[in-house]
């Protein structure tokens, strides 16, 4: 990215810039950035500036993305806008019943001619990699994603493999057809940064649809704008954005109140906290700040929490679904003072 001040990070740690002036520099720089990719998947994915914006903010969290919604509305379009705007490898798995965790991370296959093992890497080795009906696979395959999307690595006949960098995971499933799924596990949920759900797009952006996308496939035309090293010097930026104790405070109050709603038995795990932290810092920076405000926090909640809370029995029976709990407890919870 030019103009990006230069940080280096051979051993994998989280490197942050070290001057307010270096910290200003590279957000005035991630604007543009992001507003080039964000335009590009946009040219794919008609009517969904919102939800393209919160995947970029998943993006530059270095996080992952669930994406929850009927068939045929552009999950699996999204997946790939990104990556080639971004001009990142991806993999794409269809999961299905019968297949196996090795089908994901990769196998050591025995070589004839070297008379040794040698690794086959599976398609996790990626930018993006995208996991088509995530639920249809059985929870042990589900588990081969714990690994890679924690620590970004992979450990097969006990060696570890580094992913490249950047990473990131974007799972859908189908929330109407539950027969032959199986549920993501509270582990797994607990690994996606956000939940989003793109919705049906409105009239216009419909027939906008119809007229650009009617005889060829809008990624066919969709040139990449960024590269992968790019995106990782937006990351780095992001991870220098500003946190006040006063924010931070209100972070573990907000996940504090949903592990002590009486409508819900398993509220935000730390790691939800952490999540919520760093997206934050990701929608700040695509605002062109390079601090974060209450705002930024009450506008990520839900998608970053919802999908990680039980409910009770009664909660379900009443449908106060996890995401109007958050919005109530948002609603409710004191902004933290200056």
């Amino acid at each position: 990215m030019a103009g990006a001040p230069s940080a280096s990070d051979p051993q994998g740690g989280h490197v942050v810039l070290d001057t307010g002036r270096q910290i200003r520099a590279a957000i005035d720089d991630l604007v543009p950035a992001a507003h080039r990719i964000g335009k590009a998947i946009e040219s794919v994915i008609e009517g969904k500036p919102e939800a393209i914006r919160l995947t970029l903010a998943v993006l530059l969290a270095e996080g992952h993305l669930l994406i929850e919604d009927v068939p045929g509305v552009g999950k699996t379009m999204l997946a790939k806008a990104l990556a080639r705007a971004i001009d990142g490898t991806v993999q794409r798995v269809q999961f299905t019943p019968d297949l196996l965790p090795s089908d994901i991370t990769g196998v050591s296959a025995f070589n004839q001619e070297r008379r040794d093992f040698e690794f086959k890497p599976g398609p996790v080795f990626a930018n993006v990699l995208l996991g088509d009906e995530i639920n249809r696979a059985s929870p042990k395959t589900q588990s081969a994603l714990l690994e890679c999307m924690e620590e970004r690595q992979v450990t097969v006949d006990g060696t570890t493999y580094v992913l490249q960098a950047p990473f990131m995971v974007i799972a859908t499933q189908n929330p109407v057809e539950m027969e032959g799924t199986y549920p993501l596990p509270e582990a797994q949920r607990d690994r996606f940064t956000a939940r989003i759900s793109l919705g049906y797009p409105s009239a216009t952006a419909e027939r906008a649809m119809l007229d650009s996308h009617g005889a060829t496939s809008p990624l066919d035309q969709l040139e990449p704008v960024a590269r992968a090293s790019d995106v990782q010097d937006l990351v780095i930026a992001v991870r220098s954005v500003l946190v006040s104790d006063q924010v931070k405070e209100y972070l573990i109050n907000l996940a504090n109140a949903t592990r002590t709603s009486p409508e819900l038995r398993l509220g935000a795990s730390p790691r939800a906290t952490l999540h919520l932290l760093r997206i934050s810092r990701a929608w700040a920076a695509l605002d062109g700040r390079d601090y974060v405000i209450p705002d930024d926090v009450q506008a990520l909640a839900a998608p970053v929490l919802a999908h990680r809370l039980l409910p009770t029995a009664e909660a379900i029976v009443e449908r106060h679904l996890p995401e109007h709990v958050v919005k109530r407890i948002v609603a409710q919870l004191p902004l933290p003072r200056r």
